[in-house]
């Protein structure tokens, strides 16, 4: 069984047991979230879609770890004009993972 979920602003495909990495949820480690932006369930060749969310369905994740991501470097440049600006950036981010499938 399968569902797709959204949060922080993207969609994800999950299965109960897999490990996710989705944008920061402020939740301690350990504790247990019920996500209800479900977007369809799937089980197999049956599949349900919501308009826009299944009504009913929900996810529950547990909270694995909080971290950073890989630095992305950022270099602005203006040919002959003596201008280079470098910036960096890490995105904080919160592994779930996935408990239960319920729809």
């Amino acid at each position: 069984m399968y569902a797709v979920i959204k949060t922080g602003g993207k969609q994800y495909r999950v299965a109960v047991g897999e490990k996710l990495k989705v944008e920061q949820i402020a939740a301690d480690v350990g504790q247990e979230i019920v996500i209800d932006q479900v977007l369809a369930v799937g089980n197999g060749a049956d599949i349900k879609v919501g308009t826009p969310l299944v009504s009913g369905a929900t996810v529950t994740v547990t909270v694995v770890s909080h971290g950073r991501g890989d630095k992305v470097r950022i270099f602005k440049m203006r040919r002959r004009k003596h201008y280079q600006k470098r910036q960096g950036h890490r995105q904080n981010f919160t592994e779930l993972q996935i408990s239960s499938i319920n729809g």
